[in-house]
């Protein structure tokens, strides 16, 4: 099909995307879907021709589940081109696509809402945008209700956004460390523990989002049980994040000494684990090696006891 072919098939499908009726709206959506799904040509001519994307934002909040989904679709489409990220991640997208997480029409509403905000946001600039437009408070929220099909697609759009230092801010003050903590104890997929303890890291990388893990009730004990645990991804974040621990509040290293369990699985994996989590574990080690010496100065030692 020649470009010019293409560029009037656009035009025709988004006019038709404004029709009354839901068949036909349907039918355009779906053409200008399979138009954009592999073409990175034909992404430029949709993102390129007049109200294209205002059109398609309007559908997202006034139509049905069907149509909802297919204009998302689409915006994903575009938002594969690297040369379109930044003008799609405007305010305006970005608000529809908060409206999207909070009150979706469908599962895959969401799905694809999130999806797209993790696809924006790869690009760095943009990032910065939806921390200021209330993108991180959605995304918490969402999260922090019951599980859906979606729960994977926005921890990922957070653990992208937190990247981002100041977005690590305004996600600690979202409450995302308890929310976080609540799935890793409550869930029963690996991976959706998995990407929260990913996030988790991130957030523990600056003072705010150390200091909410830190007055988190027993988060030594806690992040032994996912030491325990048999995913070594898992594993090698619950290290990471340990150190963090350990070398900030001397205190957590003393309830780990109090963990009669801790040493051993700290020798474990310091053996059997993965190359990063050996090297973690050693540094933990030697960390509670160094406080329990303090303590045996003192007269009473903790680590040597056992």
């Amino acid at each position: 099909m020649t470009t010019v072919r293409i560029l009037d098939t656009i035009i025709e499908c988004l006019s038709e995307a404004q029709s009354d009726s839901d068949q036909i709206q349907q039918k355009a959506l779906q053409t200008l879907g399979s138009i954009t799904k592999v073409s990175p040509q034909n992404r430029n001519l949709l993102a390129q021709t007049g109200g294209a994307i205002p059109s398609l934002l309007t559908l997202l909040k006034f139509s049905s589940p069907t149509i909802q989904t297919l204009s998302l679709s689409i915006l994903f489409n575009l938002s594969l081109n690297p040369n379109l990220k930044q003008s799609l991640a405007d305010m305006e997208t970005i608000s529809h696509l908060n409206f999207v997480i909070l009150s979706p029409s469908s599962p895959e509403s969401s799905i694809l809402a999130a999806s797209l905000i993790c696809s924006l946001a790869m690009l760095d600039k943009n990032k910065a945008k939806f921390g200021v437009a209330g993108t991180i408070q959605s995304l918490v929220k969402a999260v922090s209700g019951p599980r859906g099909p979606a729960a994977h697609h926005l921890l990922s759009s957070l653990a992208e956004l937190v990247q981002f230092h100041g977005n690590c801010t305004v996600a600690v003050r979202s409450g995302a460390v308890p929310v976080l903590i609540q799935i890793m104890k409550s869930t029963d997929g690996e991976d959706l523990a998995g990407t929260s303890l990913a996030i988790l890291c991130l957030l523990a990388r600056f003072e705010e989002g150390l200091n909410a893990l830190i007055k988190t009730d027993q988060i030594v004990s806690f992040m032994l049980e996912v030491l325990k645990g048999r995913c070594m991804l898992s594993k090698e974040g619950a290290a990471e994040l340990l150190v963090r621990l350990f070398e900030e509040r001397e205190g957590c290293v003393r309830d780990a000494l109090s963990l009669p369990d801790f040493s051993y699985v700290l020798a474990d994996l310091s053996v059997r684990g993965s190359g990063r989590t050996r090297e973690r574990a050693v540094l933990l080690m030697k960390k509670m090696v160094e406080t329990d010496s303090d303590s045996y100065a003192d007269g009473s030692p903790m680590f040597f006891q056992w």
